[in-house]
């Protein structure tokens, strides 16, 4: 393990990584992000969703620096009391479970068609890429909202474990597409190559010569597209929350304490809001700049 890191660290990737400023910055802000979010229960100075340490009398506080707040509340209370910055910590981890586990899905489901669709071609090319194109002729936040809606309604009492499986579920039906697709078009060209070729002639199964051959030269491009989804998929999720059909509101992410802060926002209490917003917007620049990077160091023709 510790020479597989030495390797990466001293070879073109690592070198292209050293010497980008904004690859380093944008590795270091989503690195903290997630420790905040994954050990909330540690760095966060309040547990927020304690109903038993709320007080209400310190709700809609302003932040430590302004007229009227607190030391305790660095960036302030919503309307409940909750702490702001404790609440991002919290809020944070579900946003970026959500994100990771659509993600993941969407690889697996969208490499393993798109091995099949290019490998094979024929009539389980076409029918595949007909679903794909049937499914990007729908907004993806479109098919989203109506999975998650209908998930709602059908599971109303649900627990928030099973809500938060049909928002992964919703979120990877509309992004799993993107992958089938890219990897298509590059095992179409891995197929007629001579190694491919070589296996065939020698008498290798076709499902051994998709996952020892064809998928690890193919998987640059997913890496890259994976990397920059991330972040598309937590908009996503931050999205369908706002709307009221995402996460439940015992474990709020992002876009429900937007949410929430968004009734208050023209009545003064811009920190409600203001701050999740920016916590969501951090997460997402920082993961996108982290794909960038990854699409310039994989690829010599755009360094």
């Amino acid at each position: 393990m510790r020479s597989a890191l030495f390797r990466f660290w001293d070879g073109d990737v690592g070198y292209s990584f050293r010497t980008s400023p904004v690859a380093m910055a944008a590795a270091a802000v989503a690195l903290i992000c997630i420790f905040c979010s994954v050990f909330a229960g540690f760095v966060a100075p309040h547990n927020p969703f304690d109903l038993t340490t709320l007080e209400l009398s310190d709700a809609r506080l302003p932040p430590a620096w302004s007229d009227g707040g607190s030391s305790k509340y660095l960036l302030g209370t919503d309307d409940q009391g909750r702490d702001i910055l404790s609440a991002l910590m919290y809020g944070a981890r579900v946003s970026l479970a959500v994100g990771f586990a659509s993600v993941v899905l969407s690889v697996v489901f969208g490499v393993g068609l798109g091995l099949l669709a290019g490998f094979y071609g024929g009539w389980i090319d076409s029918a595949l890429m007909r679903l794909c194109d049937v499914m990007l002729s729908f907004p993806a936040i479109l098919v989203a909202l109506l999975i998650a809606g209908v998930g709602r309604a059908l599971f109303p009492d649900a627990q928030d474990s099973l809500a938060l499986g049909v928002l992964i579920i919703s979120i990877t039906l509309t992004g799993w597409v993107q992958y089938a697709r890219t990897v298509r078009g590059s095992t179409l060209v891995e197929r007629s190559k001579e190694y491919v070729q070589a296996a065939r002639v020698t008498g290798v199964a076709p499902l051994r010569i998709m996952r020892r051959h064809v998928l690890p030269n193919v998987m640059g491009p997913v890496l890259v597209l994976a990397t920059i989804q991330v972040a598309t998929a937590i908009i996503t999720e931050a999205t369908l929350s706002f709307l009221g059909v995402g996460a439940p509101p015992t474990s709020p992410s992002l876009g429900t304490l937007i949410r929430i802060g968004n009734d208050y926002l023209f009545s003064g209490e811009w920190w409600i809001t203001v701050f999740p917003g920016a916590m969501l917007v951090t997460i997402s620049l920082s993961v996108n700049l982290l794909g960038d990077w990854l699409r310039d160091a994989l690829n010599p023709r755009l360094r």
